[in-house]
């Protein structure tokens, strides 16, 4: 049985899912939008600052069936979320599939270390130093969302910033912990530097999920 499940996680079939709940969604170009969140467990990315370390360890959430989750999904929101973790540690096609063609809207925030796998109506990349995305997604993304701790990653921002495609919006988000120091800093750049937009963690100054 233990096999048979392996395999059916490895084809995308199911998926260690972490948890879902229905709520606003609190960052980037859709902020203020109620979401369906699915957050997938798994990530290799390491980011000292995640916020969510509970989703690092895939073997920690349950194998899920995709059925059951576009089934919860689609009964409580016409735009789905899927997060992590790090989404694309999986194949996303099975998902996504089934989700499209319930006609959700179905968006995802990768850090897209991982080949892009899926179909999707929109894409938020937010890159990391120390796992960078693969080079194809980049070309596709709609939202790049780059996370600011400290004064170098104002220069990675820009870095990024010149492999996306041109239609792409260009956020920079403080890490919640370096809020006070950080955000002076993100709108001075942002008032120096206006193709890039803020982005704040809403959901967080709101107290829901």
């Amino acid at each position: 049985m233990q096999k048979e499940i392996e395999t059916l996680v490895d084809k995308g079939e199911m998926l260690p899912l972490m948890e879902e709940f229905y709520t606003i969604q609190g960052e980037g170009y859709h902020k203020g939008t109620a979401a369906y969140f699915v957050r997938i467990g798994g990530c290799d990315v390491g980011c000292h600052w995640c916020d969510v370390k509970e989703s690092w360890n895939a073997k920690l959430h349950p194998p899920t069936e995709t059925n059951a989750i576009v089934a919860n999904a689609a009964a409580s929101s016409k735009t789905i979320v899927i997060t992590g973790g790090e989404p694309l540690t999986w194949d996303m096609g099975p998902l996504t599939s089934k989700l499209k063609d319930k006609g959700m809207q179905v968006h995802i925030e990768t850090s897209g270390a991982y080949p892009l796998t899926g179909t999707w109506d929109w894409i938020c990349l937010s890159p990391k130093k120390i796992k960078l995305p693969t080079p194809e997604i980049y070309s596709v993304a709609n939202e790049l969302k780059v996370i600011v701790y400290n004064n170098d990653d104002f220069r990675f921002a820009e870095e990024q910033a010149e492999k996306v495609n041109k239609d792409c919006i260009l956020y920079l988000q403080p890490e919640w912990s370096k809020r006070e120091t950080v955000i002076p800093k993100i709108v001075e750049y942002v008032m120096k530097n206006p193709k890039w937009k803020v982005s704040l963690q809403t959901h967080k100054y709101l107290n829901i999920p």
